[in-house]
């Protein structure tokens, strides 16, 4: 199982990224998806979830409002539209699957990306 995150970059506040995630070697559709982000010094968190068909979409509260995820079951690809980026969104961004129903709790997907590094600067 490979996930293949990209589309970081550098990017003023206020701006916009796309960040896309290739997934192979799974049943894409069978899986739900989900980013999370790690910044310097502090644990990964939770951003997004799409469930499995791409009709529930779950959303941690610091993002609500500025950041889309959606996902393309015929091209195994999930998305994660950011806008109004802030200073504090700066992190590495990893894409995650998961058949388990917990879609906000870390430890219980079960394939990672390889992350891709938003910077956002002031």
């Amino acid at each position: 199982v490979q996930l293949q995150a990209f589309g970081g970059g550098l990017v003023q506040a206020g701006g916009s990224l796309r960040l896309s995630c290739a997934a192979s070697g799974l049943t894409f559709s069978s899986y739900a998806m989900g980013w999370f982000r790690q910044a310097p010094g502090k644990e990964r968190k939770f951003v997004a979830a799409v469930s499995w068909s791409g009709v529930s979409t779950y959303y941690a509260d610091s993002v609500k409002g500025r950041f889309t995820i959606s996902r393309d079951n015929a091209k195994n690809t999930v998305y994660l539209q950011m806008s109004s980026l802030k200073p504090e969104d700066t992190a590495v961004y990893y894409c995650a699957a998961t058949q388990n129903v917990a879609f906000i709790q870390r430890a219980f997907y079960d394939y990672w990306g390889q992350g891709t590094q938003v910077t956002v600067s002031s």
